[in-house]
């Protein structure tokens, strides 16, 4: 536990190729400008990746990156898991956007979410991945948020995080950077008539997304223009984890807009 929470606190290493295609991905358009300074791989399996190698090679040339093998233990100190495949990215970080000073890049008819209070990594990213597939526009996050882990958020999220635009604000201002873009506000809570099936969530709209054990505060609550709750199919007072109820909200503002 301890390696992972020391990896957790600064993590910029990118395990596996399907985080280090997203890397490329959004170096190619321009959604972030997070570098790859080094890749690394297990000389034990040189021959099993032998086609990714070359391919790695090849943009380390265009990019300026070094492909470099270790020993497999040398690897492992490196990492998390045991699913990277051989291959991990060494990276640099990269530019949160400020929602205060960048709000002209909000899209005009966009789908936002606003993510506080997830205590977990992997549930963070669990959520950043349904949120891409569903066409999310972008994330907004608090000051203290999981992109401090990013190379463990990329391998949870399947490489989405990497390719969302990212905005740093507090709930306050984004609230009022929302509401002067005429966003709907639309939270989930259990306390409330609204069923999702039932509700209008026409673009553009802000959705927020609260943790399991602390939610959404009364007082963002209360600023919302909509408060919907998902329904149940039976009597059942406890909290889906955030990365599930973040997906059946997403796939519900999905269908609504398609």
């Amino acid at each position: 536990m301890q390696k992972e929470f020391e990896k957790f606190k600064d993590s910029t290493i990118f395990e596996g190729m399907t985080s280090i295609r997203a890397l490329l991905s959004a170096r190619d358009s321009g959604s972030n400008d997070r570098k790859i300074l080094e890749i690394l791989y297990d000389t034990s399996r040189s021959s099993k990746i032998a086609k990714e190698l070359r391919f790695l090679t090849r943009i380390g040339e265009r990019d300026s990156f070094s492909v470099t093998g270790l020993t497999a233990a040398e690897l492992a100190e490196l990492t998390l898991g045991n699913t990277h495949g051989g291959i991990i990215a060494r990276c640099s970080n990269r530019t949160i956007l400020d929602l205060a000073t960048e709000s002209r890049s909000i899209e005009k008819n966009g789908f936002y979410v606003l993510m506080e209070g997830i205590e977990d990594p992997y549930n963070f990213g669990y959520a950043l991945r349904s949120l891409y597939a569903c066409g999310a526009t972008g994330i907004i996050l608090p000051e203290r948020n999981w992109m401090s882990a990013a190379g463990v958020v990329a391998r949870s999220s399947a490489g989405a995080s990497e390719l969302f635009p990212i905005y740093q604000s507090s709930t306050e201002t984004a609230l009022s950077v929302f509401k002067a873009l005429n966003y709907k506000i639309v939270c989930a809570d259990i306390d409330t008539e609204n069923l999702l099936p039932d509700t209008d969530l026409s673009l553009p709209l802000l959705l927020i997304v609260g943790g399991e054990k602390r939610g959404i505060s009364r007082s963002v609550l209360d600023q919302a223009d909509t408060v919907v709750k998902i329904p149940y199919g039976r009597d059942f007072r406890g909290a889906l984890s955030a990365a599930s109820a973040t997906t059946i909200l997403a796939y519900e503002i999905l269908r609504q807009n398609r």
